[in-house]
């Protein structure tokens, strides 16, 4: 069992390794091309930080272990909302741009609804409702194209981005390099990850729900929580929210979406007290604009999300 924990060690610090060399090289690539900045930022960094789950649930559903594919997505949004963003508003409070509290927030929260009624119609995901899934991503990502364009709004993104880009200024080789050395960590940090997981679940008769929705959630969402307490720190409030509204849709819509084309994910109705919260949580996250102090998220709503999480973790185990 110790071999199995640091095996899945191993595997997240290549699934997060794997997903900067991917980011770094992929930007690279789109700056040669001339690709805006901004618009690199919104899609290539901000779907690197997915990755990791991109590739645990991809990786799950293959190998038919669908509890896994769906609680490691459902569980990761949680750990982003509660744990994440509460951390960082616990840093420093979180300032809500106009787009976010008009259209994002609410945005996240009719995609999480619909999630959640695809989920519960018939088994699970099929291979019609994740065409469904992918198009709406596609349509999310023309929306932040368009919002990036806009340009004025987005300068504190489009200044990470191009201090990331400028920081990693390398050969196009070096770039293909990155891109493929990127992808190898990550499938490798993915079977590492999810094969150990399932053997610590087996071992210990924990479901493998359970350790989805809290090893594997937490594990993948590292990258989230690096980035986000980093903003936070700098000052970067957009950005702290905007990565973890940004990553749960892509959770739900991209990786659910590529897992269950490539072989459909079953869904157990168990799943629906997690959906339940997340819906709740992000219904929350759309209040705190219009209570006072009016367009922030302050320290102590960081804290009432920090308590949900914990108090969440602790009845999670209770029920083992």
């Amino acid at each position: 069992m110790v071999l199995s924990g640091i095996l899945i060690l191993i595997g997240f610090i290549l699934l997060i390794k794997g997903a900067d060399f991917l980011v770094d090289g992929s930007s690279n690539i789109a700056k040669r091309f001339h690709i805006p900045e901004i618009i690199i930022g919104l899609t290539i960094v901000s779907i690197g930080t997915s990755m990791p789950e991109l590739f645990v649930s991809v990786t799950s559903a293959l190998e038919r272990h669908s509890d896994m594919a769906m609680g490691n997505v459902i569980g990761s949004n949680i750990c982003n909302l509660l744990l994440i963003l509460g951390l960082s508003t616990i840093i420093k409070p979180v300032k809500f741009q106009r787009e976010t509290r008009l259209i994002e927030i609410p945005m996240c929260l009719i995609i999480t609804i619909i999630f959640m009624v695809l989920c519960n119609t018939g088994e699970g995901i099929t291979r019609i409702e994740a065409i469904i899934l992918i198009a709406l991503f596609a349509i999310f990502i023309i929306y932040t194209i368009f919002m990036g364009k806009k340009g004025e709004k987005f300068d504190s993104k489009g200044a990470e981005t191009k201090e990331l880009i400028e920081t990693n200024n390398i050969s196009i080789v070096k770039s293909i390099i990155y891109v493929i050395l990127g992808v190898i960590g990550l499938k490798i940090g993915g079977d590492l990850t999810v094969n150990n997981a399932v053997i610590i679940a087996q071992h210990f008769n924990i479901s493998e729900q359970i350790i989805s929705l809290t090893i594997l959630a937490i594990g993948t969402s590292l990258p989230e929580l690096v980035t986000s307490v980093t903003a936070a720190i700098k000052g970067n409030s957009d950005i702290a929210i905007g990565n973890i509204i940004g990553s749960n849709i892509f959770n739900m819509l991209l990786i659910i979406g590529v897992a269950s084309a490539i072989s459909p994910i079953s869904y157990s109705v168990s799943y629906n007290v997690e959906m339940i919260i997340l819906i709740l949580g992000t219904i929350l996250l759309s209040l705190f604009p219009i209570i006072p102090p009016k367009n922030e998220m302050n320290r102590s709503n960081g804290i009432i999300y920090l308590i949900s999480y914990i108090a969440y973790m602790c009845i999670l185990f209770n029920g083992i």
